[in-house]
């Protein structure tokens, strides 16, 4: 949440929110509310500005979103946005971490699944064992 000492947040301070697929940007009003989000596999760069006491975040997209503006954060929470973004983004990377157990494809010696039935790289019939 951004700083209510910071201009254009003394009322309705902009919140942005790391979730496990998006950042959600939103902005309070009297009588309406703004929310944008962009998918965490959409985030293209997060840039920081920080000043004496306050930061400005921008996150940018890799197409068909506009970019997050955002001011009034603490360095601290700047620095923890980035982070966040960045961790999720590698942790969908990485593959699943639990394959169970694994066998050779005899036909074309890639390593699939014990309880699959067909190869899913050369699509042949496995033997039943």
């Amino acid at each position: 949440m951004a700083s209510r000492w910071t201009a254009g947040n003394l009322l309705f301070p902009t919140v942005i929110e790391i979730t496990g697929t998006a950042v959600v940007w939103r902005k309070r009003g009297w009588f309406s509310q703004n929310e944008m989000s962009m998918h965490l596999q959409k985030v293209a760069s997060v840039h920081i500005e920080t000043g004496l006491a306050w930061s400005k975040i921008l996150i940018e997209s890799s197409g068909g979103v506009d970019p997050i503006h955002s001011h009034g954060h603490r360095k601290d929470d700047a620095r923890r946005i980035k982070f966040l973004i960045e961790a999720a983004q590698t942790q969908q990377l990485l593959p699943p971490a639990d394959t169970g157990p694994l066998k050779v494809c005899p036909f074309c010696a890639e390593t699939i699944k014990l309880a699959a039935r067909v190869c899913r790289y050369c699509n042949r019939d496995l033997p039943v064992e």
